[in-house]
């Protein structure tokens, strides 16, 4: 926070001061605050939101007018973010009493909304209270919690701009509204039974007249049903988490393969005797963002109260807790018929499609999935799916950054121009920036299908209204078949569009984060499953020496033919098998994967290998470990992304802390000039050696994971060596993997290293758009500059 302090005024006059507050400060209780304040130190003035931020006008004794202006911003509400305070003295006017003036439009937004926040405690307690008039109140809310960024159309922050604009306020609520003493004190999605959002109950048999829709709800869940929910961002499908059948049967209609299910608890102990949860998690699962947090699963030593098709194969459990009153509902208050003690909370869409938000649409699109609807006509303006995160070395890693944390900014370390990242085709999320800051979209998807292209475009329209961000200069990725690049082509409209690699993306994406200037390169080790490669091939096992004006390729994993594109990566035995004849090693019947591949489609395959037909190289380390799964028997068909790689690092967990002895990639580094590759030939012939001497999978998969933590620590002391660099930055999907990520930076700081991961954005295509951002606007400033 910046703090421009003005001179005051004699001592013995009053002064009035105009005071600018910028950063999140409105939907988060600020206006209500600072009325308090200016009352509490009898100051008379106004206050009010504007594009700009919160503008204050303060009069009265200097000192009193001193203290307002330091308090303002160090006793700030708590969902607020302060970013700067700026004052200037003005002319005294005088006047009585301090005033919340109507917000005032004028100029480009400048300030910044509130992701969605968990409900509170005191909301939370009116809601269990039947003496309290919003007892049961689904939409129950107040100024410190509460939908936010889901319901914003436009700024100012006031309810006009919001999805509650079609409910007017009842007198009552209107009174607490207007009272400067009340916790709803300009609470712009205010409501309660008499004039809020109504819930409705489809598809399922009639509610009796005045029947509670949420516990018709409720009885359909513990009966096996499986009801489509209508939350903040968008509908989930839930149904017993407890229940095989139910869950099975949601697997079977979403075409879900083997992907793990979302659970949602009431409290901890229904989680903790399925999964570890440490002091971080712990913070993470009730903190007011409320995200899915992947636990590492408990060893079962009984009959689990969770159904196994949840989360087959996986190491961890995604959970999260209640974030809204309909979901604290839907578990029940005391004294209600008892429901499911987990649910399973999962995206209410189909396989590959966007969030559902549209009520009609929930009715078409979801139709074949869910047996009931439990909607309400309070309208969602932004689709927001729920953040996953997870806990690495005792910080948070994100896997998906979406709700409770979209829109709120990234700083960046450079001055960028007004500008537009389109992301990537997998894990869209795109990025608007200007100045010294990055507004991230919530998560959109993969750009494979029209309706998530649509809801991309959505998403530019809508990130551009609350951030007044309006691009000269557009950024995308350089794969020439993207849909996000290609989109950006055709929008470009005579703007400047630059084209930036995948991997420098990654990487400059981590620098951003850590707030580095880019003055000076860092070791990028950028591990994925595909990235489109200067020479034409698909990258994926890069380490790069970058900032961000470029990179050079100082060691890459050896290419291998990819057979078959998405073929191989749906099937691992096909990369396994690519790999083996990479290696020189014999197809023999005994090899898992051999085994798994039909003998016709071997047979096809090693004449497509033979002729390189559809066979494009890849220095794919994401590829790699597909091809060790199922050469170590643990996977050969992959349902969803990284399938083959999640499951062999719950193998490598089983196995326990010593591998014993690891594998070894060799390392041509001779040629200074060239990159250094490894090549993962002998590790193949080790683990086949390891099969044919009984060696257990699990064993197997840690020596593996092994093997390329200490492939990275030889690269990166090498490049120390020849550069005297000493910053690795670890980044890339495969840095998802918490036991792969831990090992490796433990091995390069004992080195002497420094580490840097990602905190701030996800290490997959998530964070993407960052550092395309950030390059892009490096490349047009070189580009500017140049005679």
């Amino acid at each position: 926070m910046t703090v421009r302090q003005v001179s005051a005024a004699p001592v013995t006059a009053a002064v009035r001061r105009r005071i600018t507050v910028r950063g999140v400060v409105q939907g988060v209780g600020f206006r209500p605050f600072v009325h308090s304040l200016a009352t509490e130190l009898g100051l008379t003035g106004h206050v009010t939101n504007t594009g700009d931020g919160v503008v204050v006008e303060v009069e009265g004794a200097p000192a009193a007018v001193a203290c307002f202006g330091v308090r303002i911003g160090g006793d700030a509400p708590p969902l607020a973010v302060v970013e700067g305070v700026d004052g200037e003295e003005i002319a005294v006017s005088g006047g009585t009493g301090f005033a919340i003036l109507p917000s005032r439009a004028d100029g480009r937004a400048r300030t910044l909304v509130s992701p969605d926040v968990a409900t509170c405690d005191a909301c939370l307690a009116e809601l269990r209270d039947p003496a309290d008039r919003r007892h049961r109140h689904p939409f129950l809310t107040c100024t410190h919690c509460g939908p936010r960024f889901t319901i914003v159309t436009g700024l100012p922050y006031d309810r006009a701009k919001t999805t509650m604009a079609g409910f007017p306020m009842c007198p009552r609520c209107a009174r607490e509204y207007a009272d400067p003493t009340d916790r709803r004190f300009h609470a712009q999605p205010i409501a309660c039974h008499d004039c809020g959002p109504r819930l409705r109950l489809l598809g399922a048999e009639p509610e009796a007249p005045g029947g509670d829709p949420v516990a018709g709800a409720r009885r359909l869940l513990a009966g096996g049903a499986i009801v489509a929910v209508k939350g903040l961002g968008g509908y989930h499908l839930v149904c017993d988490a407890g229940n095989e059948t139910a869950v099975a049967l949601l697997r079977r209609r979403k075409a879900r393969g083997d992907k793990p299910f979302a659970l949602m608890a009431r409290h901890l102990d229904d989680v903790t005797p399925l999964v570890h949860v440490s002091d971080g998690e712990r913070a993470l699962l009730t903190g007011p963002d409320r995200p899915i947090v992947l636990l590492r699963r408990r060893a079962a030593k009984e009959p689990s109260l969770l159904a196994p098709a949840v989360a087959p194969g996986s190491p961890d459990l995604g959970v999260m807790f209640a974030y809204t009153p309909l979901h604290h509902l839907l578990f029940g208050l005391p004294g209600d018929p008892p429901g499911p003690r987990l649910l399973v909370m999962t995206s209410g869409n189909v396989a590959g499609e966007p969030i559902v938000t549209d009520d009609d649409e929930a009715l078409r699109r979801l139709a074949h999935l869910a047996d009931a609807w439990l909607a309400h006509d309070r309208p969602i303006q932004v689709p927001c799916d729920d953040s996953v995160v997870r806990i690495c070395d005792g910080e948070p890693l994100f896997v998906r950054r979406s709700r409770g944390h979209a829109p709120l900014p990234v700083a960046l370390p450079v001055t960028v121009p007004p500008a537009l990242a389109a992301g990537g085709d997998l894990k869209n999320v795109l990025c608007l920036g200007e100045g010294r800051r990055a507004w991230l979209s919530a998560h959109i998807g993969d750009m494979d299908d029209l309706a998530t292209q649509r809801a991309f475009e959505r998403a530019v329209e809508h990130l551009g209204t609350v951030t007044g961000v309006r691009p000269r200069l557009l950024a995308a990725d350089r794969h020439p078949e993207y849909r996000s690049t290609r989109w950006a082509e055709r929008h470009a409209d005579g703007r400047p569009l630059v084209h930036v690699q995948h991997h420098h993306a990654h990487i400059a994406a981590a620098m951003a984060e850590h707030g580095l200037d880019g003055n000076r390169p860092v070791i990028g080790v950028a591990f994925d499953g595909t990235g489109y490669g200067d020479d034409g091939a698909v990258w994926g096992g890069e380490i790069l020496l970058a900032d961000y004006d470029g990179y050079r390729r100082f060691a890459r994993l050896r290419y291998a033919p990819l057979p078959g594109g998405d073929a191989a990566v749906r099937r691992p035995y096909r990369m396994a098998l690519a790999q083996l004849r990479a290696a020189g090693i014999e197809w023999s019947a005994d090899l898992p994967p051999v085994a798994a591949c039909p003998p016709d489609e071997r047979r096809l395959l090693e004449r497509q290998l033979d002729r390189g037909l559809h066979c494009v190289p890849t220095s794919s380390m994401g590829r790699l470990f597909d091809a060790v799964s199922s050469l170590s028997g643990v996977c050969h068909h992959a349902g969803y992304e990284a399938q083959a790689a999640i499951e062999l690092e719950a193998a490598a967990l089983a196995a326990g802390a010593d591998p014993g002895a690891g594998y070894a990639f060799a390392l041509d580094s001779a040629a200074a000039t060239a990159p250094a590759v490894a090549d993962p030939a002998p590790v193949l012939a080790a683990v086949v050696d390891d099969l044919r001497a009984g060696t257990a999978p699990a064993l197997i998969a840690a020596r593996f994971h092994t093997a390329v933590a200490a492939l990275v620590r030889r690269c990166c002391d090498l490049a120390r060596a020849r550069t005297g660099l000493e910053t690795v930055v670890l980044t890339g999907g495969v840095f998802a993997n918490t036991l792969l990520a831990g090992t490796t930076a433990r091995l390069l700081r004992q080195d002497g290293l420094t580490v840097l991961r990602h905190r701030r954005v996800p290490p997959n295509d998530g964070g993407l758009a960052l550092g395309q951002l950030v390059v892009a606007a490096r490349a047009a400033a070189r580009t500017a500059s140049a005679p």
